[in-house]
């Protein structure tokens, strides 16, 4: 094996090291561990008491971001309203899943939904009409970018049916722009 094709090869596992530790980093909040069950084996130390020093403590985790606050939806008397209102609602409430600026070549992923309304602008149900052929978590994270930005305003004036459609630009990071905004 020449040392060009080494390197290589280990370039590729250190980037699917990266990876594999933004993703175990994307999991949630890590919960502290809950205390042994009652009679478990291998276990000869007793329980410590309540109110006993219990050694060095380790740092509490970091809080996760809030939940941005949305204002009310305007009001909206036509489609491209609701979905201009949508795409501008998706990036407001995920501000931290989604980017604004110019849309990178290539994209890592491109999902589409389809999200029909209540007509008070409650998501009533969300159907995938392309799904990308990498990345499937994609798909995911765009659903619940909608339900995050939800409600979309009051449709019941508008015509039926009470959907949109929006094409969601993921890049590298996972991060989406509406193709709506990128018109």
């Amino acid at each position: 094996m020449s040392f060009t094709e080494l390197m290589r090869r280990l370039s590729a596992w250190a980037g699917l090291g990266l990876l594999l530790g933004w993703l175990a980093g994307c999991s949630g909040p890590r919960l502290p561990p809950g205390p042994p069950p009652s009679g478990a084996q291998g276990s000869s130390a007793p329980a410590p008491k309540p109110g006993a020093a219990e050694g060095p403590r380790t740092a509490a985790p970091a809080p996760t971001p809030a939940q941005p606050k949305l204002g009310p939806p305007r009001p909206v008397r036509n489609a491209i309203e609701l979905r201009q209102q949508a795409a501008e609602r998706l990036v407001a409430a995920n501000p931290e899943r989604s980017y604004l600026g110019p849309v990178p070549e290539p994209l890592l992923a491109i999902p589409v939904l389809e999200v029909e309304l209540h007509g008070d602008g409650r998501v009533k149900h969300i159907a995938v009409l392309r799904r990308p052929g990498q990345a499937q978590d994609t798909v995911q994270l765009a659903i619940d970018a909608v339900h995050r930005a939800a409600p979309f305003g009051d449709v019941s004036r508008m015509p039926r049916p009470w959907k949109f459609s929006e094409t969601f630009l993921f890049n590298d990071q996972r991060r989406f722009k509406p193709r709506t905004l990128d018109q």
